[in-house]
């Protein structure tokens, strides 16, 4: 069971989506804004250059760096194969720090040199919960590596920091979450007694992208109605 969900996770990893991309960027244009889409897996680090590249090129600089991508493979503790676990990893901790990498060293040497990178981390790098060993591990790594690279780019410079948030309600999470067992299990440590919206997690990247947060580096903010809190 736990290898086929694997291959499941692969094939969903090689599509790219990018018709998906490109309709966002058809919106932005719409709304007279200036956007382009460019293929990427976090695991290429070609691929990874080429999209700094590629935004660079278009845009002649890069201020802001969301580092997005993610996988999960719920396996319980006992069940975690190594195949699983290096998916996991190689996509949540080892994509996402070359990827800031790659991105950090265009923001350093443009002129004026600076730019503002967010990590999407997750509570589960704040807390544990059961079933994600691996998924755990890799938003603590995330956490405690958006600190590093904070320190060592402040001067640049370079805000580097964590956003954490809880479960969202999206159509792709709405069969866990609405489920009566999981879904009752996690609303109930969550204080505000609900799930998230995607524009909680939005309004919060806002923030830490924009100058009122020109002062705020290296932290991991928690959008999760509380679970963290008790």
């Amino acid at each position: 069971m736990a290898a086929a969900r694997l291959r499941i996770e692969e094939d969903e990893l090689k599509d790219i989506k990018l018709d998906h991309a490109q309709r966002v960027v058809d919106r932005i244009r719409a709304a007279e804004g200036h956007a382009i889409a460019a293929p990427l897996d976090v695991r290429d680090l070609d691929l990874v250059q080429g999209v700094v590249d590629a935004a660079t090129d278009a845009f002649g600089r890069l201020d802001i760096l969301v580092n997005n991508a993610g996988l999960n493979i719920r396996q319980a503790a006992f069940d975690v194969t190594e195949e699983a676990w290096d998916a996991v990893l190689d996509v949540n901790l080892k994509g996402l720090f070359f990827m800031a990498q790659r991105a950090a060293r265009a923001m350093r040497d443009q002129s004026p040199a600076g730019g503002c990178i967010v990590n999407i981390a997750s509570i589960m790098g704040l807390v544990g919960y059961k079933d994600r060993a691996a998924y755990c591990a890799s938003k603590g790594g995330v956490v405690n590596l958006t600190r590093v690279l904070s320190y060592e780019w402040a001067t640049i410079p370079i805000r580097v920091n964590a956003l954490c948030p809880t479960f969202v309600m999206t159509p792709m999470t709405a069969p866990l979450l609405n489920d009566p067992v999981a879904g009752g299990d996690l609303l109930s440590r969550t204080p505000q007694g609900r799930f998230a919206d995607p524009e909680d997690v939005a309004n919060a990247l806002l923030y830490l992208c924009s100058p009122g947060a020109r002062m705020v580096t290296g932290i991991a903010l928690p959008v999760d109605g509380g679970w963290t809190a008790v």
